[in-house]
C-alpha cells in the first residue's frame, strides 16, 4: 500500500484514505472541543472491494498518531477503532472515563456530529 494517502478533513470530520485520488474509506469523527478535549472516532468505513488491504488499520493508526501530535486522547466509540485499540495498546492509550462519558453524551445529544 505504498500509494495510500491519508488526509484529515477536520472541517468535515473525516480522516480519509485515498489511492491515486480515489477515496477508499475513512474514519468519521468529531472533536470534543470543550474540556476534556479529545478526538472521538465514531465510524469506520472501507469502500466495497477494498476490504482486507489493511486500510482500516492504517486509518486507526494515523488517527491515534494525530491525537498524539495534538496532545489529546482518542475516544474510540467506533467498534472497529475500539477493537484496533485493544490489539495495539502500545499505540492506543485508554482515555480517562470522564472523557469517554463526555464524548458519549455529546454524540447522544448531537447525533449529527458525524
Amino acid at each position: 500500500m505504498a500509494d495510500l494517502v491519508l488526509r484529515d478533513d477536520r472541517e468535515r470530520g473525516v480522516l480519509g484514505a485515498f489511492e491515486d485520488g480515489t477515496y477508499l474509506g475513512g474514519i468519521a469523527y468529531f472533536v470534543l472541543e470543550a474540556a476534556p478535549h479529545a478526538l472521538v472516532a465514531v465510524h469506520t468505513v472501507v469502500e466495497e472491494g477494498n476490504e482486507g488491504r489493511g486500510i482500516a488499520g492504517s486509518l486507526a493508526r494515523e488517527f491515534y498518531a494525530m491525537a498524539l501530535r495534538e496532545g489529546v486522547p482518542v475516544v474510540p466509540l467506533c467498534p472497529y477503532v475500539a477493537k484496533w485499540a485493544q490489539r495495539h495498546p502500545e499505540e492506543a492509550p485508554q482515555p480517562e472515563a470522564e472523557v469517554t462519558r463526555t464524548a458519549e453524551w455529546e454524540l447522544a445529544a448531537r447525533p449529527d456530529r458525524w
